[in-house]
């Protein structure tokens, strides 16, 4: 089943269920006021959503109106928890080159992940508010789940069957300040504003063979002031999902609703294009001896859409433009 959360003057909006192609949508209040209040009684309420979900799919659901997602709020507008990884080693060793920072201890052996802000995220075509140009603006296209409870010391298998919900994000960076907070030792603050989600969460089944060994294979298309900039494909994950989730939980128990972030998704064919604009700095650097590429300025647009081969696009799009706080 695909859910998505429209705005109602609440901090946690309105559940709706989604149909497969995107077109309708349905009211879920009646079974879970909310996302996360779904989240934390998903034993009771999933089978519900889901008889829900196949009526609006088979067109019986007579209450059923056409969806919009410039009305979302990300589908999880606030949670507990979230956490983000730097599963795509071809991209952490990039960064280590631009940031100019040693090699990661264990970094092909045990995840990397920072803990970030989950309790302002912002929706698929919500303006970006940042304080100042000169900040590095960039955006970072990922994929995430989120996960029922998570006892600690879950194994990779017990991990990854406790993913409810897979999503689409871009995971917002500014550049400029990351490498002091980097080389603190206590990771990022500043550097990491509000995380921007695509309308819609899915359940795994939802993408049928795109979602194999806790990794989304679809490619994320990107593109920046309408002109395209990369389509990376998700399977190039060096750790998957149940890995990343396993990892949070090593020493502490995960709340339902956290979400855990795949980090930039990056490929090691450069022809495929990168997913954030500092890879892409880091790779003229290397070809040309220094960057060639700027960051975002105010009024710049970014859009990313995972497809599938037939060219279905199972969150919707995030469309989003950056603007002065």
């Amino acid at each position: 089943m695909k859910l998505a959360t429209y705005r109602d003057g609440t901090p946690d909006g309105r559940l709706l269920v989604v149909s497969r192609d995107l077109r309708l949508a349905v009211e879920a209040t009646a079974i879970a006021r909310n996302l996360l209040a779904a989240m934390e009684r998903w034993d009771d309420v999933a089978p519900r959503l889901q008889a829900l979900s196949e009526a609006v799919n088979g067109g019986r659901e007579v209450g059923a109106f056409a969806f919009e997602p410039a009305r979302c709020m990300a589908p999880l507008p606030r949670t507990f928890q979230w956490c983000d990884a730097s599963a795509f080693l071809n991209h952490g060793r990039l960064m280590e080159r631009a940031f100019n920072t040693p090699p990661i201890p264990d970094f092909e052996t045990v995840p990397v992940m920072y803990q970030g802000a989950s309790d302002d995220f912002l929706g698929p075509h919500d303006d970006v508010p940042l304080p100042e140009e000169g900040l590095g603006i960039d955006f970072e296209g990922e994929f995430g789940v989120v996960v029922d409870k998570v006892p600690m010391g879950a194994t990779p298998a017990q991990a990854l069957a406790a993913v409810r919900l897979v999503v689409q994000l871009n995971d917002w960076s500014l550049r400029a300040l990351g490498p002091r907070e980097m080389k603190s030792g206590f990771g990022f603050l500043q550097a990491k504003p509000s995380t921007s989600f695509a309308p819609v969460a899915v359940t795994p089944d939802e993408l049928g063979d795109a979602w194999r060994d806790g990794r989304v294979h679809l490619d994320l298309q990107v593109e920046w002031n309408g002109q395209k900039f990369g389509h990376p494909n998700g399977r190039e994950m060096n750790f998957g999902f149940g890995e990343l989730v396993a990892h949070a939980a090593r020493t502490r128990r995960l709340g339902a609703g956290t979400i855990v972030g795949s980090g930039t998704v990056s490929n090691a064919d450069r022809a495929v294009g990168s997913a954030c604009i500092a890879e892409r700095r880091v790779i003229e650097i290397i070809d040309h001896g220094e960057p060639r590429t700027g960051f975002m300025r105010f009024g710049d647009r970014v859009r990313m859409c995972a497809r599938g081969v037939e060219g279905e696009a199972p969150f919707g799009i995030i469309d989003q433009r950056v603007v002065r706080a």
